[in-house]
């Protein structure tokens, strides 16, 4: 039986892969909207988070490298598999029980921050590399109320940076939801 949040994950998972699949290796060291990451950081990052959430809903402890470099040969039919891995990594309803052990932070959490990572990352690496990114807007309420009820704990652990302001309040979900993360909803490499 799948977990609200695998299912989440499954349908959140082909969008940001398209995205992934969609970046030219003349697209790694363009600018990113997180400013420490270029394309190239990002994917490594966003790589080691994807394969370390399997590891966590596992409630195990996955080992974190400062600078992993996951984009060798085959590199984004093996970010894909892992994405699917992720999804069924959380399908039990066990792993979204207790605390987790390596992150002190309640088990639902962590899987919504994998739903998190999908969503945003893949909004990101899209804007960085001029694509369209259509987030699952079945994914948009539950992260918009997540990051409403835990984005001040997450920010304190430094998962996020400080709110800023959406365009307005007719801005749509996905453009809340970045501004909840500390991204500017209007960015582009440029800015």
């Amino acid at each position: 039986m799948a977990t609200k949040i695998s299912d989440l994950l499954t349908v959140t998972a082909p969008r940001t892969v398209a995205v992934v699949r969609g970046i030219s290796d003349d697209q790694l060291d363009l600018p990113t909207p997180c400013s420490d990451y270029a394309v190239r950081d990002l994917l490594n990052h966003f790589y080691q988070a994807v394969v370390n959430l399997q590891t966590l809903a596992d409630k195990r402890q996955p080992e974190w490298t400062e600078k992993p470099d996951y984009l060798t040969e085959g590199w984004q039919d093996r970010f894909e598999a892992e994405t699917a891995k992720l999804a069924e990594a959380w399908s039990d309803p066990a792993t979204l029980t207790g605390v987790s052990p390596a992150m002190g932070m309640p088990q639902e959490m962590v899987g919504a921050i994998g739903l998190l990572e999908l969503t945003v990352h893949g909004w990101d690496l899209a804007v960085a590399t001029g694509q369209p990114f259509r987030p699952a807007p079945e994914a948009l309420p539950p992260l918009y109320g997540f990051m409403e009820q835990r984005g001040p704990m997450a920010r304190e652990m430094g998962l996020f940076a400080e709110p800023v302001e959406a365009s307005s309040s007719e801005a749509p979900e996905i453009d809340s939801l970045l501004a909840l993360t500390g991204r500017n909803p209007g960015w582009s490499a440029g800015v």
